[in-house]
């Protein structure tokens, strides 16, 4: 008889526990937010320091048998909610001590080859983290040539976007991409010299693809500006990020709306400068796994991890952080007909 998995009983690893842990202090009594519940591994961990309340978010329904567990186990402490992380200032009006974000797919969605976000998948196109309003299969087959370009070339940093955008077209027009592996062989095709490369050829492409269908960059900026709102003066926010545009936005954030930092934009008068501080001194650093946990983890090579203190300061709306990435938000919002 077959014993089926579900995608929950593959290993998970919480990328940089020990450092999140160390950031957070959670041995003292602690009101804190997991934007990115996924496989628990940080919200299980927090909660073993005693005085510890955890408020749990994640937009992927496979999140919620494991979240249910928790909730039985610490009725009183833990709350699970399924919804996107940039709606979290929708589940309490309490104020809270640290607010973490991990960006990364977990290793329960990679290994799950039904979702699509493993190159090696033999599925249908998916790659949906939950709640989506349209899937891979949709974008891909119906995106025009010079928008799957630009999703391409701008979210997923590909060189040879024109190229692979124009063969997806010509593909198309014989019949719909529906799998995975047929995704593959066009990218692979489209590609010169893959083969020296060190990174998979679709690495890339599949990158833009997910971020686009999830509207990942929209739900990171909007994900930051709630939460910095909902932290209490000197609450913590730490976000793990895994491609460079993340940690672009993320370091940008930071960098302009600290104390340190002159001045968030050329045009604001100088006796606004303090009131649009959000943070306090930011360091500017940005931690990076260990050896020991490269050994565990080989997923977790690319995690770069960033934390910024709230400042005393009334919350501002950060207008310059939206307009600094707006032409990323245009791009995932192309309507997909």
């Amino acid at each position: 008889m077959n014993n089926q998995k579900t995608s929950l009983e593959y290993s998970h690893f919480p990328v940089m526990l020990n450092e999140v842990l160390k950031i957070s202090l959670p041995e003292s009594k602690k009101k804190i937010i997991d934007c990115t519940f996924g496989g628990g591994g940080y919200s299980k961990e927090i909660l073993k320091f005693p005085n510890t309340i955890v408020q749990a978010i994640d937009r992927d329904k496979k999140a919620l048998f494991l979240a249910k567990q928790l909730e039985k186990k610490f009725p009183q402490r833990f709350k699970f909610y399924q919804i996107k992380f940039s709606q979290l200032n929708t589940i309490s009006n309490d104020k809270v001590d640290t607010i973490i974000f991990d960006l990364g797919l977990s290793s329960i969605q990679l290994n799950d080859l039904d979702r699509g976000f493993s190159f090696n998948s033999k599925e249908k196109l998916n790659m949906e983290m939950g709640l989506n309003k349209i899937s891979v299969f949709e974008a891909i087959n119906n995106l025009s040539e010079t928008d799957l370009k630009l999703v391409i070339k701008f979210l997923g940093d590909e060189k040879e976007a024109s190229r692979i955008a124009k063969n997806i077209i010509i593909y198309r027009k014989e019949k719909k991409i529906t799998h995975t592996a047929e995704l593959v062989k066009i990218i692979e095709k489209s590609k010169k010299n893959f083969f020296s490369n060190k990174i998979n050829p679709c690495t890339k492409t599949f990158q833009a693809l997910r971020i686009f269908v999830n509207k990942e960059i929209t739900e990171l900026i909007n994900g930051i500006i709630n939460a910095t709102k909902k932290l209490k003066p000197g609450g913590k926010i730490l976000v793990v990020s895994f491609h460079s545009l993340e940690d672009r936005i993320v370091k940008y954030f930071f960098t302009n709306f600290s104390k340190n930092k002159s001045r968030p934009s050329r045009y604001l008068p100088e006796n606004k400068i303090l009131d649009t501080n959000l943070f306090d001194d930011y360091k500017n650093s940005v931690l990076r796994p260990s050896k020991k946990e490269l050994k565990i983890n080989i997923r977790s090579r690319s995690a770069k991890l960033r934390y910024a203190v709230r400042s005393n300061n009334k919350f501002k709306y950060p207008n310059e952080l939206v307009k600094k990435f707006e032409n990323y938000l245009n791009l995932e919002a192309i309507n997909v007909k």
